[in-house]
């Protein structure tokens, strides 16, 4: 096997402990250490079945190392990588621990899952909320990116706060195995759009669609890859999309929406256009395709541009692939 023919992702996906060798910098990549170990030992042979085990945590946590500092952002009652569990971790929220323990009373959540947040967020800059840059080995965002409404500059500040080594952990919803599914997958050229204006909010027009196409199927606002099929439902009446239109008009108050809908080959089209135009350096150092309705992107500074065919990505993202 030459190295056009290697998949570094898959491998390092496999096999932590070679994942964790490359981060020391033992190896320079995968592919050394399999051309040097790697294939006497079979890691080949065994990486289909070692794939198929990764659990959805080992997936976000993939290349993270609990005992350093890391921030999870906007977990709520849900954090992927809890200081319970022993994590060196702070946590970003837009409320304290209090106020998301008020809103999420009578919500049939654990609320004994919300853990302390140390910075809240109003809007402001992460590194100026933090006060500090390149200060966080990895970085958490778990059903996140897609609400925010400058993706370009939720990036960057990631960025910022990541030492040269960090990573940055996402989990994204994929939009044809959600409520998302009428709606049409995002263009580089619209997250540019929100990157320019400084956009603060949803546009009023993103939040009419995000009402207006939002699905069920089987009374289910997810249903999962192995149970593709349709939606058999709208979520809301004309009306009511109508409504939150008007009020995202009148108000400069954030209403939660789905700005962004990705598929994994619409993200990484998306990400190498943004490398390629120099907004950001972060690359895919690994990722694990849709299972259930998300996949799972880890990006890590200075990893090289994305080798992709522009042309047969663009045709996969038209046949929803």
């Amino acid at each position: 096997m030459n190295g056009s023919q290697f998949n570094e992702s898959d491998y390092l996906a496999a096999n932590p402990d070679v994942a964790a060798a490359v981060k020391r910098q033992e190896f320079n990549s995968g592919y050394e250490h399999y051309v040097e170990h790697g294939e006497k030992e079979g890691r080949m042979l065994k990486l289909k079945r070692l794939f198929s085990r990764v659990s959805r945590e080992n997936k976000v946590l993939h290349l993270i190392d609990k005992s350093e500092l890391g921030l999870e952002i906007g977990p709520s009652h849900n954090p992927v990588a809890p200081k319970s569990k022993g994590f060196n971790v702070h946590i970003l929220d837009h409320m304290s621990a209090e106020g998301l323990r008020k809103k999420y009373q009578g919500h049939d959540v654990n609320l004994d899952n919300i853990e302390d947040v140390d910075f809240v967020w109003h809007g402001e800059p992460f590194p100026e909320l933090i006060g500090e840059e390149g200060c966080y080995e990895w970085i958490i965002a778990s059903h996140l990116i897609e609400h925010v409404p400058d993706l370009i500059s939720f990036i960057q500040q990631c960025e910022t706060l990541l030492t040269p080594n960090g990573v940055l952990s996402l989990v994204i919803p994929d939009k044809r195995y959600c409520f998302d599914y009428f709606s049409p997958g995002s263009t580089t050229g619209s997250v540019l759009d929100a990157y320019d204006e400084k956009r603060k909010k949803p546009s009023s027009g993103q939040v009419f669609d995000h009402f207006a196409n939002a699905a069920k199927r089987k009374g289910g606002i997810a249903w999962g890859r192995e149970d593709f099929g349709e939606p058999d439902e709208l979520m809301h009446t004309f009306v009511q999309a109508q409504g939150e239109w008007d009020r995202s008009v009148l108000t400069e108050d954030y209403i939660d929406t789905h700005c962004w809908r990705f598929t994994p080959n619409i993200f990484r089209l998306i990400l190498s256009d943004l490398q390629k135009l120099g907004l950001t350096c972060l690359g895919i150092v690994q990722e694990f395709d849709t299972e259930g309705c998300e996949f799972f992107v880890t990006l890590k500074k200075g990893f090289p541009l994305l080798n992709i065919n522009r042309l047969e990505l663009l045709k996969k993202t038209i046949k929803h692939k």
